[in-house]
């Protein structure tokens, strides 16, 4: 079993980016293995009930996500977007193709940039040339000067370990006028359990002072006009539902592994039911 799996109590809530970066370097084959075989690692916007084909219903609920932060962001043929925490370009392929976009991706985790890259090499040359991928980190972004018309990100800023920075930085690459559409964790209330820090913060990685409003808030400092705010907690507490169900039928695999990651997104909805941890999505203009 991955020691980076491991549930752990850890004796402080501040991680380093190096941290973060060695835990998707190490887990992101074992991610792909039962949540996405291509590597789209995010959660979904569920529109009806799951039924029996759980993988498929999670499935559809991500692919619904990114259908309405296209709608809502207005991403078109001549944007110029900035994916960031793209992972394995799975999204940033997908934006390319579904607007004809141009579309660069940026992520801390080396491994999950090469699968980027070697993925678009089987796309055709029209697409590839809309996509470019790079090894950053959200807190020092390459570009200088207002490059984009769009940033886009999807799970991702929760492991920024200074999210004003991420924000600032987000803000500064952006031309007048243009979109910051993404999601984020964020945390209801203060005061959290100790199962809470144990099976979320801590094995995440993380932590966070913003709550749904404070979120809005942290932008607005930075400079974004919020037009709209959606609190997805319900439907974070539904893809963890279904997630946990997706690593138990892996078991037979690495019972060890497979038992613990499913126990631990269990711990994950009862969080979100108790309100120690939420999920929100965010449109802005700078």
């Amino acid at each position: 079993m991955s020691n980076i799996l491991k549930v752990r109590i850890m004796s402080i809530s501040r991680f380093t980016e190096q941290d973060t970066e060695a835990f998707y370097d190490a887990e992101d084959a074992l991610y792909r293995s039962f949540w996405d075989r291509e590597g789209s690692l995010h959660w979904g916007w569920f529109e009806e009930e799951v039924g029996p084909d759980v993988k498929g219903d999670f499935l559809a609920a991500c692919a619904n996500l990114n259908q309405i932060m296209l709608e809502k962001a207005q991403i078109g043929a001549d944007s110029r977007v900035l994916d960031l925490g793209c992972g394995n370009g799975n999204t940033a392929t997908w934006l390319a193709g579904q607007a004809g976009c141009h579309v660069t991706g940026v992520d801390l985790s080396g491994v999950r940039i090469d699968n980027a890259i070697a993925a678009i090499a089987s796309q055709p040359a029209e697409l590839q040339s809309h996509l470019t991928f790079k090894k950053a980190s959200a807190t020092e972004l390459p570009e200088t000067g207002e490059t984009f018309s769009h940033v886009w990100s999807q799970a991702t800023i929760y492991h920024v370990h200074d999210k004003e920075k991420a924000l600032a930085e987000a803000y500064r690459v952006l031309e007048p006028g243009g979109w910051f559409v993404f999601d984020d964790l964020t945390k209801p209330r203060p005061d959290i359990s100790d199962d809470a820090r144990r099976y979320v913060y801590d094995r995440l990685l993380f932590d966070t002072d913003f709550s749904f409003q404070g979120y809005q808030d942290a932008l607005e400092t930075a400079g974004f006009n919020v037009t709209e705010a959606f609190d997805l907690s319900h439907h974070l507490q539904e893809s963890y539902a279904c997630l946990s169900q997706m690593a138990k039928e892996q078991q037979a695999k690495d019972p060890e592994t497979f038992l613990a990651l499913s126990l631990a997104y269990i711990h994950m909805v009862e969080a979100i039911r108790r309100e120690e941890l939420g999920w929100g999505l965010f449109i802005c203009r700078k």
